[in-house]
């Protein structure tokens, strides 16, 4: 079973950057689809883009679109968040998931899509 691990979360003002990082351990890292999703207080835990390890796609939620690139070193077993032009309702904690190979009807912008979940990373982002 993969563990994950976040960093790089923090304190931001609007309009800056971060990157975020998920690092893995204990699986096939190369074969896991890795996700993004995000929890504001009080809201549910949703979908912040996606990486598929089988066809190298990318899927990223609409409000992220243009902000926000995911990508993958699968040398060094992590995932990344690139986020830029930061919004205060972009505050939340930022959660790393991942699946490994396998069989299901559910797609990678599910959270229920996902068997492996890190601890989260704060990022709070200022007006």
């Amino acid at each position: 079973q993969v563990q994950l691990v976040e960093s790089g979360g923090g304190l931001v003002q609007a309009g800056g950057s971060l990157r975020l990082s998920c690092a893995a351990s204990g699986g096939t890292f190369s074969r896991y689809t890795m996700g993004w999703f995000r929890q504001a207080p009080g809201k549910e835990r949703e979908f912040v883009a996606a990486h598929t390890w089988s066809r190298d796609f990318t899927y990223s939620a609409d409000s992220v679109k243009g902000r926000f690139t995911i990508s993958r070193d699968n040398a060094k077993d992590t995932v990344y968040l690139q986020m830029s032009s930061l919004k205060p309702e972009d505050t939340a904690v930022y959660y790393c998931a991942a699946r490994a190979f396998g069989y299901t009807r559910l797609i990678p912008t599910d959270l229920n899509y996902y068997d492996t979940w890190g601890q989260g990373t704060q990022v709070t982002v200022s007006s």
